[in-house]
């Protein structure tokens, strides 16, 4: 594969005007369109957005404060370490994330509060840097343990990387201040100890590459960007030992140019992916670039939930082998849908394959949607796609085990999963919109306005869509340059029958992409129309289990059946898959029947005789797997067996 540069030109400084993205490679086949220059509206995305602004964003901050952990900085500062420290070896990584999330969330709405709130955490955690620029509460002080002694768990390396990735934050969104030069001296710390002629080893939780990756890219010092080379190259030749789930688990069994699949600790799989990605378009490697995608793909084919979740093993949080996706012990950690994300928008952006675009969307819409309660104050940690028993939530003002209910919970004692859902969130609107020298490509659909810097001039988009509720996308040319240029849209893979209607003409248009190319004036109007209806859903007969079982979709929505809607336990339901789902008021409704057996003292043998009244068979509604569980305890299950 050729990382092949169709980027738009530079006029007038375009990379200024194309907005703040978290990842913002200088080549590649698309350049993305960031925050300030997509401004999101209304749609699902919207939605998403102000969920992270009004609920997400200060729940972190008031947790962080509540739980200690930026207590831990204080403590660093006042020399009352190792006693005062609070929460596990990594928890410096959320104060991190949090201050991303503000960056983002100040950049996109000039809010002067949020700036206020990063400056005053800024200071506390500048106060515990040491003069040398190293920065952990964890590790280093006297009655601690040393430095860099703890790489396969201690998380100092992933920690500095949550640092830098805020401080590119902040550098995109237009300022170089404490934050950026804490993070800074953080990284050349990193590379002086870890540098060609240092300590070769590499961090057991993959983080800092993908991290000094945008850092180099950001600041223009290839030094960051070497060093992100450097430990994509180290990983995979055994140097951090076997630990308790063996060397896959860290992804250091193999080089990452040998790996065909993602496998080990998902989270770290993906981080690392995307790491080695944003290597691979700089330096122009198209062997690396190569092997990580051909991994992507397989692994979305062959090892992803329906709802686009990732990992099946609950011991190690790891994926499974091939087709290996139990929908009741999937773990589908909600750091490893943002993860997806993150790996997905990179190989969009380097190769312009709509499929990644797809995987984006599906993570999106059902993991980290779903991974948030309706008031942006309760999460999940793992997203299995069965229940099997309801759970009581915990109270609001308590601290909970990961993946420890059924119901979401307002904290957790490894919490890495809500400031990670709150960074994502406030950066929403950089997945929207891409450019090349041809046009303008819009990938992930919301009412928005786009405001696209092109060779000749800005073209402005106004869309208008309540996406993914509703199919019809209309894009209107508010301004456009003279001469001719292309509009795409994504039509998703499962959106067959869909029609694209331009210059008082409507054609058919494939999954794939639609384009239309003319010399648009403003005031034009495309419309995307999509098939949005529920449908069912049949896994690949590969996958041992869900055998004889379907599910619904509509959209890119996976639907569910709670206990709530059926009036009994979702293990008894069976529907006919003969006939269709209807749609009814907003709502999706099929037929199922409650079958009940006799108890018996064995549960194998013949074929139990089922009860009398079990062909009780009645339409009942289902429920998107993104709003599961807001209506207390319930059983649930996406995949239904069939009559």
């Amino acid at each position: 594969m050729t990382v092949q540069d169709t980027r738009p030109t530079d006029p007038g400084n375009a990379t200024a005007r194309r907005g703040a993205s978290p990842v913002a490679p200088s080549r590649g086949r698309l350049s993305p369109l960031g925050l300030g220059v997509v401004d999101l509206t209304g749609g699902g995305l919207g939605d998403l957005q102000d969920l992270g602004s009004r609920g997400v964003l200060q729940h972190c901050a008031e947790w962080l404060e509540r739980a200690g952990w930026v207590g831990n900085f204080d403590a660093a500062a006042e020399g009352r370490l190792p006693q005062d420290r609070a929460g596990r070896e990594f928890s410096d990584s959320e104060v991190y994330k949090l201050l991303e999330a503000l960056a983002w969330e100040s950049g996109r709405t000039g809010d002067p509060a949020l700036e206020d709130q990063i400056a005053a955490l800024t200071a506390r955690v500048a106060a515990a840097q040491e003069p040398d620029g190293y920065l952990s509460t964890a590790f280093g002080r006297p009655g601690q343990p040393p430095r860099w002694s703890a790489l396969d768990w201690g998380h100092e390396l992933y920690c500095v990387g949550h640092l830098v990735q805020a401080a590119v934050a902040r550098l995109r969104t237009g300022h170089d201040d404490e934050l950026v030069g804490v993070a800074r001296r953080a990284a050349d710390l990193v590379c002086d100890v870890f540098g060609a002629d240092g300590d070769g080893r590499v961090c057991g939780h993959p983080e800092v590459e993908v991290a000094l990756a945008e850092l180099g890219r950001a600041t223009g010092d290839r030094r960051y960007l070497e060093q992100a080379r450097r430990f994509v190259e180290r990983r995979g030749h055994g140097v951090l030992g076997d630990g308790v789930f063996g060397p896959e688990y860290f992804q250091d069994d193999l080089p990452v140019r040998d790996a065909t699949v993602l496998r080990g600790h998902a989270v770290r799989a993906l981080y690392l992916a995307a790491g080695a990605v944003d290597v691979a378009v700089e330096e122009g490697d198209d062997e690396l670039l190569g092997a990580v995608r051909r991994q992507a793909l397989t692994t979305l084919a062959r090892r992803t939930h329906l709802t686009g979740g990732m990992g099946s093993h609950h011991e190690g949080e790891s994926f499974g082998l091939d087709f290996e996706l139990p929908p009741d012990r999937a773990y589908a950690e909600t750091c490893a849908g943002v993860g997806s994300v993150m790996v997905n928008q990179r190989l969009l952006l380097a190769t312009g394959d709509p499929v990644h675009a797809d995987a984006v969307e599906r993570a999106l819409h059902n993991v980290v949607a779903g991974s948030t309660g309706e008031d942006g104050r309760s999460f999940y940690y793992t997203n299995p796609l069965q229940v099997r028993e309801p759970a009581e939530a915990p109270p609001a003002d308590r601290m909970v085990p990961r993946a420890a209910s059924s119901l979401r919970a307002p904290w957790f004692a490894v919490s890495c999963c809500p400031s990670n859902v709150a960074r994502t969130l406030a950066s929403l609107a950089a997945l929207v919109a891409t450019t090349d020298d041809d046009g303008v490509q819009l990938h992930q659909y919301a009412s928005c306005t786009v405001r696209a810097p092109m060779a000749d001039g800005d073209v402005v988009l106004a869309v208008t869509t309540d996406y993914p509720a509703d199919g019809r996308v209309r894009v209107e040319v508010l301004e456009a340059p003279g001469g001719p240029w292309s509009l795409s849209l994504r039509v998703p893979s499962w959106a067959d029958g869909a029609r694209l209607t331009a210059g008082g003409g409507s054609r058919e248009v494939g999954p794939g992409t639609a384009v239309e190319r003319r010399d648009f004036v403003a005031g034009d109007v495309v419309e995307l129309d999509l098939p949005v209806r529920a449908r069912w859903t049949h896994p690949d007969p590969r996958v041992d289990a869900l055998r004889g079982q379907v599910a619904v979709e509509r959209g890119p929505v996976v639907w569910c059946l709670e206990s709530v809607d059926l009036g009994d336990d979702v293990g008894l339901a069976v529907v006919d898959a003969s006939r269709p789902p209807v749609e009814e008021d907003g709502r999706v409704l099929v037929p199922v029947a409650v079958r009940r057996v006799e108890d018996r003292s064995w549960a194998y043998g013949d074929a139990p005789a089922p009860l009398p009244g079990d062909e009780d068979r009645r339409l009942v509604p289902l429920v998107p797997y993104s709003r599961r569980s807001n209506r207390g305890p319930s059983t649930l299950r996406v995949w239904l067996p069939t009559s």
